[in-house]
């Protein structure tokens, strides 16, 4: 049996009284920042049951992002995505599902048999050939610790991931793909006459709770990565392994109000200043070739002060050298303004390119290089890389 080595992070946070009876792992982190605020057993392998389809709408959501799909296409049902078993939608074999009914069937009701719809469509017609391609962009993101058998979280002992990075992949949605992050705040959904209730407890009882996804199988027990938006601060908790639904919502609330205590209070975790985040996001078609370069979180305290004036001159010159055209290219989209603004100053010191903080889907905002041409766009998406800042070129 194939088991994936995690890499443990750092233990910030040290805690009087530990629930770990009643849950394997868990975890609570700053989605803007990347920092991890208090964990437990975070890069502990465990299943991830439905917490898998994070990863199917993940390459959903950048098929869309890059034109490959659109929400109202319709997609199409094998045999082999309607004898999926429950739980389910319930699509028959030969029938359509429109694309967006479809991620509201996985971020609502969970449905594996839409999962592989998904997977299906997506890949060649081969659910194996999506997990592999969900395995490999893992690996590009940075989940260290994680291995997809399939696309819905069904049994396989072979398919495991880690607190760790269940929250790297959903930041990495959050942070690519914001205009789609309302698809997991939908707390009922009715299709066909039917009306599904989405199982995360913490939608509308949570005070701030945007999202996310739940989770259960018989080996993996209760699972359950909820987020929460209060004021200029949106973090993240992640339960894994939970003896009961009662045990997963109650912990992600403590998650979270552990977590809010700390960053109302000032008292962020001082063992280490390391960030995490996801890689840039790419355009994963068949023919895509893996980057090699992996982008770190760099802390927007990073300063002009810490380049030589020689650097900062080289970085004006290549500046001027920009060409005007269609493209663009975003450094990221934030949950308030003055962490955009940061990031802005960051890219200012970085690269000496100048940025706009645009209003986003879901009460975010984004930062952004308008009007470039291509090439130009290509080079400030290459320098970027290169200062281990994450960004991705749009049209």
């Amino acid at each position: 049996m194939k088991r994936l080595v995690g890499i443990f992070l750092v233990t910030y946070f040290m805690c009087g009284t530990a629930f770990a009876a009643q849950y394997k792992a868990a975890l609570v982190a700053d989605m803007d920042s990347g920092r991890i605020l208090y964990q437990e057993n975070a890069s502990v392998q465990n299943y991830p049951a439905s917490l898998t389809k994070i990863m199917t709408l993940y390459l959903t959501f950048d098929a869309l992002e890059h034109g490959r799909l659109h929400l109202d296409d319709y997609l199409i049902v094998s045999q082999s995505a309607a004898a999926a078993s429950p739980v389910k939608l319930g699509v028959s074999a030969g029938s359509k599902i429109k694309v967006e009914d479809a991620i509201k069937a996985l971020t609502v009701l969970s449905a594996n048999d839409v999962a592989r719809v998904l997977a299906e469509n997506l890949k060649g017609g081969k659910e194996g050939n999506f997990a592999e391609l969900m395995t490999r962009v893992a690996n590009e993101i940075g989940l260290s610790g994680t291995n997809f058998e399939n696309s819905s979280g069904l049994p396989n002992d072979d398919q495991l991931s880690t607190a760790r990075d269940i929250a790297l992949l959903s930041m990495a949605i959050y942070k690519h793909f914001p205009q789609y992050w309302k698809y997991f705040s939908i707390k009922t959904w009715t299709y066909n006459g039917k009306t599904y209730t989405n199982g995360n407890r913490l939608l509308g009882t949570y005070p701030g709770c945007d999202g996310m996804k739940t989770g259960y199988t018989n080996k993996s027990r209760y699972s359950l990565v909820a987020t929460a938006k209060r004021d200029n601060h949106h973090l993240i908790s992640v339960v894994l392994g939970a003896e009961n639904k009662d045990v997963r919502a109650n912990t992600a609330a403590k998650l979270l109000n552990k977590g809010f205590a700390m960053v109302d209070s000032g008292e962020v975790p001082s063992m280490s200043q390391t960030y995490y985040a996801p890689a840039q996001t790419v355009d994963y078609s068949a023919d895509y070739s893996a980057p090699t370069f992996r982008a770190a979180y760099n802390a927007a305290t990073t300063g002009a002060s810490q380049h030589k004036s020689t650097d900062n001159y080289a970085v004006k010159k290549t500046e001027n050298k920009l060409t005007a055209g269609g493209a663009g290219v975003q450094f990221g989209a934030f949950s308030s303004r003055s962490a955009a603004q940061k990031q802005v100053s960051l890219v200012k010191n970085k690269l000496g390119i100048s940025t706009v903080i645009e209003d986003a889907p879901n009460g975010m905002y984004r930062v952004r290089a308008n009007g470039l041409s291509d090439s130009s766009a290509q080079n400030v998406k290459s320098r970027a890389d290169n200062a281990g800042i994450d960004c991705y070129i749009f049209h």
